[in-house]
């Protein structure tokens, strides 16, 4: 590596940089930040980098993110994203909320998005919730569609469980009391 010391007026290029002909500003790509990586008011979430779930990845659990998500591994849980793109690979075993979905994998829950895509190699079975779903040839869908303006506002909550009151009489015909 070091295999001689550079003579007088020789120039030297250290690691990181590019040799070149004339004096340049000095800049390294070590401390240069890429423009997609930018966090700030300036970025946008288009800017954004999607988080990626490694075919190598099983998550046993929900999944949630206000941006985008790439699957290619395996997740045993409800996601909740931005958008949602489902790789080849890819299996989903639970619900599905996200503005923009693209499936390529498997999925076996529901699927709630404002624009659903099932590309060809796709396999879905639950029921697709949408505002414009395109299906293309080859994709195996099993389930119902079903066109709501905004479906991701169909989710609903659990109510609030109230206890019954409890009467002050033996209501139950099979109480403990034996019968005379």
């Amino acid at each position: 590596m070091f295999t001689k010391k550079p003579e007088a007026g020789e120039s030297v290029t250290k690691m990181g940089e590019r040799p070149s002909s004339g004096p340049e500003p000095k800049s390294s790509p070590f401390t240069e930040r890429p423009a997609t990586y930018a966090k700030g008011p300036s970025a946008s979430a288009s800017k954004m980098v999607p988080s990626i779930i490694g075919e190598d990845l099983t998550i046993i659990g929900n999944v949630t993110s206000k941006g985008e998500i790439q699957v290619d591994g395996e997740i045993q849980g409800d996601i909740h994203c931005g958008s949602l793109l489902l790789g080849d690979k890819s299996q989903v075993q639970g619900s599905v909320i996200a503005e923009d979905v693209v499936v390529r994998g498997k999925v076996v829950g529901s699927v709630r998005g404002l624009r659903v895509t099932l590309q060809a190699q796709s396999h879905v079975e639950g029921d697709i919730f949408h505002q414009s779903l395109a299906i293309e040839q080859g994709a195996y869908f099993e389930g119902k569609s079903r066109r709501s303006d905004d479906p991701m506002a169909d989710v609903k909550t659990p109510a609030p469980r109230t206890e019954k009151p409890k009467s002050s009489g033996n209501d139950n015909p099979f109480s403990s009391r034996a019968a005379e």
